[in-house]
């Protein structure tokens, strides 16, 4: 089964969103774009509306993010994180 996704434009997205160099949607704070991609503070494209939940894979549903805000959202459309307050759900 196709997960829809197409890796030349899942590459040319998140070159545009690095360009931006902008904080991360989830949690507010900047983002160190040198760090490396295993770093729990690193650089990763986080989807708005998760795949899982029907949103799409298009720029337009797509923000910079923290690899570990990530990983703790998960497929969910509101993460356990209250933006820039640092307080949990």
């Amino acid at each position: 089964m196709s997960s829809g996704r197409n890796t030349t434009q899942r590459n040319r997205d998140r070159y545009r969103i690095r360009a931006t160099h902008a904080a991360c949607g989830i949690c507010g704070d900047t983002i160190d774009y040198t760090l490396p991609h295993t770093d729990p503070r690193s650089f990763v494209v986080d989807h708005v509306i998760p795949l899982a939940k029907g949103g799409p894979d298009r720029i337009e549903n797509k923000q910079a993010a923290h690899r570990d805000c990530n990983s703790t959202k998960r497929a969910r459309i509101i993460a356990p994180i209250v933006k820039r307050s640092g307080s949990l759900h």
